[in-house]
């Protein structure tokens, strides 16, 4: 798991932030007919680019809700997207939801549906109008979002934090550093330096094969930071935190960068 349920995002570390004119939930369907629980957030600054953000494998749980409005108080119009429609529908879950079942049912094919319905929301009057779409994800969300840049969905660019960029078992045909020769916008990768998951050479890798396939990148390794560092909770790693969002709007473009 990721983020337990005591983490929240940190605060941007931007002075005069533009605010989020309006934040609500919001029901989504993807091309395939399945219908998903997405939370908006509009930014009240003109002309803001817009983000997807995939979250962990919790679904769609108060950590990305408060992120969606932390963006659109940056400059960003943002909408956080559920991955479990399909399998445990859109009601309410508690704090002791078993996720584990409904991520193993998930597949790249499904999540990349979900993503275009949520980069289309963003783009619509009701999701902030965006004409500049990016993706952020965070552990699995991480993992794909880095994909997303080879998902036809018309990106300016994909940002992944801790996501596993190595192959994981042996037929992984997913893994983010085998599939950089598709990727079709710039790569934003943010990555601790003390993640026991994500082996720097596998880091190093990624970046190589980004490289090697032209994919314009930007990849970051914290040192010290684990699994997770993006946490107003984990107060050790503040400094990380602010250069990691530092990054992210500069790569976005929002104007409060």
């Amino acid at each position: 798991m990721c983020y337990g349920t005591d983490a929240r995002p940190p605060f941007p570390p931007i002075a005069g932030g533009a605010g989020a004119m309006r934040s609500e939930d919001v029901i989504l369907e993807a091309s395939d007919g399945n219908r998903l629980l997405a939370f908006t957030a509009v930014s009240a600054a003109s002309g803001a680019p817009g983000i997807v953000i995939l979250p962990d494998v919790r679904g769609l749980h108060a950590f990305y809700r408060e992120l969606a409005v932390r963006f659109a108080e940056a400059g960003v119009h943002a909408t956080a997207m559920d991955y479990f429609g399909r399998t445990a529908g859109m009601g309410s879950r508690g704090e002791d939801f078993d996720h584990m079942p409904h991520v193993q049912q998930t597949t790249p094919e499904t999540v990349a549906q979900d993503v275009a319905a949520t980069a289309a929301h963003v783009r619509s009057p009701g999701g902030g109008g965006a004409t500049a779409i990016y993706t952020v994800g965070f552990c699995f969300g991480g993992r794909h979002s880095f994909n997303q840049a080879a998902g036809g969905h018309g990106l300016s660019g994909v940002i992944g934090f801790y996501g596993v960029p190595q192959k994981r078992v042996a037929h992984d045909a997913y893994a983010p550093m085998l599939r950089v020769g598709r990727y079709e916008c710039p790569v934003l990768g943010l990555f601790g330096g003390s993640d026991k998951a994500i082996p720097l050479e596998s880091v190093e890798r990624f970046r190589h094969a980004l490289d090697q396939a032209d994919v314009p990148n930007e990849i970051v390794v914290y040192d010290g930071a684990p699994h997770s560092f993006f946490d107003r909770t984990a107060d050790q790693h503040r400094d990380a935190s602010d250069d990691a969002w530092r990054r992210v709007l500069r790569f976005v473009g929002s104007s409060l960068s």
